[in-house]
Formats: C-alpha cells, sequence, structure tokens
C-alpha cells in the first residue's frame, strides 16, 4: 500500500467509523437490539466501501461531511448483509472478522431483525441528510434501493445459492458477482460522484471502474479463501473449496483466476484515464483491492 493511500484511511476511518457508531447509537430503540446491530458494526473491516465514497469526493476536490453520512450509510448496509449470509439457513458460519458471528452471540431471531433494523435506518440516514440537494437526495436513495435490493446484492445472493447445485459457466459467474458483490462497491463510487456533481463523462468512466473493480474484489476474495489462511482473513478459510462452490479458481483454475485478476484490475485503471481530474488516489484504491491478502 502506498504512504499516500495509507495515510489517506488512516485519516478517513476514525470519521466513518464515529458517524457511523453515533448515527446507530441516537436511534430509539430496545437495548437489546441495539447491541447486536452495534456488535457486528463495531467488529471491524476494512471499510473499503464508504472509503470510496470518500475518496471519489477527494478526487473531483469535493470533501464534505456529506461523504461520512453516505459512507456509514452503505457500511450499515454492507453489516446488515454481512449478519444474514452468516445465519445457519445461508452460509452458517462462525467467525467473521475474526469474532463470533452475530447469531452465535445474539442468537439467530435477534441477528435476523438487527440486520432487519439496519436495512431500514439506512434508508431514513439517506431522506434525512439536510446538507444535499433535495434532487441528490433522492438520486441517492434510489441508487441505494437498486444496489441492495432484488436489482442487485440480494439478487445476487440469489442467484449464488441457486449455482450451488450445478457449476457455473464464467457469464453466469460475473453475473453473480456483478450483483452481489458489486452492486453495492458501484454504489460507494457512484455515490461519490453525485456527491460531487460530476459531469455525465466522469460518472460514466467511474461506472466503468466501478464495474471492473466490483469483480476484481470477488476475485481477490476467492484466490484468498485458498491461499490465505482463517487468522488473516478473519472467517474460515478454505470453506468455498469444502462446500464445492463455483469461484473463479474452480473454473479458472488459481493461475486463470490471477489472469482474470489483472485483466480486471488493467480495465478499471484504464476506464480511470477518461476522468477530467487527476486519478491518482482511485488508481491506489484499484491497487490496494487486488493486492490485500485479507
Amino acid at each position: 500500500m502506498s504512504a499516500r493511500l495509507q495515510d489517506f484511511i488512516e485519516e478517513h476511518i476514525p470519521n466513518i467509523e464515529s458517524h457511523m457508531y453515533g448515527l446507530v447509537k441516537e436511534v430509539a430503540g430496545p437495548q437489546a437490539l441495539k447491541d447486536s446491530m452495534i456488535y457486528s458494526l463495531e467488529a471491524g473491516g476494512k471499510r473499503i466501501r464508504p472509503l470510496f465514497v470518500a475518496a471519489v469526493c477527494h478526487t473531483f476536490n469535493q470533501p464534505r461531511q456529506a461523504m461520512y453520512t453516505v459512507g456509514a450509510t452503505v457500511e450499515i448496509i454492507h453489516t446488515y448483509s454481512l449478519i444474514h449470509d452468516d445465519l445457519p439457513c445461508m452460509d452458517n458460519d462462525d467467525l467473521r472478522r475474526g469474532k463470533p458471528t452475530n447469531h452465535k452471540v445474539f442468537g439467530e431471531a435477534l441477528a435476523v431483525l438487527a440486520g432487519d433494523a439496519l436495512n431500514s435506518l439506512s434508508f431514513g440516514i439517506l431522506a434525512r441528510m439536510e446538507d444535499v440537494s433535495s434532487e441528490q437526495r433522492l438520486e441517492l436513495i434510489r441508487m441505494l434501493s437498486e444496489g441492495a435490493g432484488s436489482e442487485g446484492m440480494v439478487g445476487g445472493q440469489v442467484l449464488d445459492m441457486e449455482g450451488e447445485t450445478r457449476q457455473l459457466n464464467l457469464e453466469e459467474l460475473e453475473n453473480v458477482h456483478i450483483n452481489k458483490t458489486g452492486a453495492l462497491l458501484r454504489f460507494s463510487i457512484e455515490s461519490g460522484a453525485v456527491l460531487s456533481n460530476a459531469t455525465k463523462d466522469d460518472r460514466e468512466a467511474l461506472a466503468e471502474y466501478a464495474h471492473h473493480m466490483g469483480l476484481a474484489f470477488q476475485i481477490q476474495d476467492d484466490i484468498l479463501d485458498i491461499e490465505g489462511t482463517s487468522e488473516q482473513l478473519g472467517k474460515t478459510a478454505g470453506k468455498d473449496v469444502a462446500s464445492d462452490k463455483s469461484t473463479y479458481p474452480a473454473l479458472l483454475t488459481i493461475e486463470g483466476a490471477k489472469s482474470k485478476l489483472e485483466d480486471h484490475y488493467q480495465a478499471a485503471v484504464d476506464a480511470l484515464k477518461r476522468l477530467s481530474v487527476d486519478s491518482a488516489l482511485l488508481q491506489e484504491f484499484a491497487t490496494y483491492i487486488v493486492r490485500r491478502n485479507k
């Protein structure tokens, strides 16, 4: 990781997290429910999605408090999805970010409800934003609805489940991950463009960048599931192989997956060359995504 990116991450993660925790803690509701919500939010993580919101705003020289609110929102949605993914009826995992999964601590029923509460809270946060225009607010809500729901993340999760009974081809596998993993990454990057009032041409370039970064992120996840350890990953390593799941290494071999990863990385970097502003920070993020070891 470059020193510049390291400094950027160290500067913004504390602001993102304090903003996010504050938004959740101020919500009314049963304390047990709030404890379950906060538990998973405080479990840590790379905070890639909110960092992308901030990085795009900085790229367009438009850093503002709204980027922390939108960043917190997408991390809240992402956390709800992880709580549900870990449930026995889904991936049935006991470990997330090096800690017991939510349902292992709070029980299945409260884990489901905590995820539900985080999901609905995120839209309320966007609806209550006061430091953006009404047009921006509506566009952000629409984009998050598409990215998080049946047209995006949830739809991708269903496609992933349906693919567990057979080996997917490359087109089918990419369709799963364009939605399951890529949709919220796209929202993060494109929401930064909305906050920055980016031009149509710049938004199109960022959309292409986001598309390739979403696929690159998932391919690297699949590679790390084979080459990483549970201690590195903070979750159970080797689970995809053990469950005979459709992955890029399973379909393309580990070397083929690494080659495909480089293809998407290069396509993402090429898309950034079309931006009307200096894209160095976003290029460094692309390198970080494909070279990370957890």
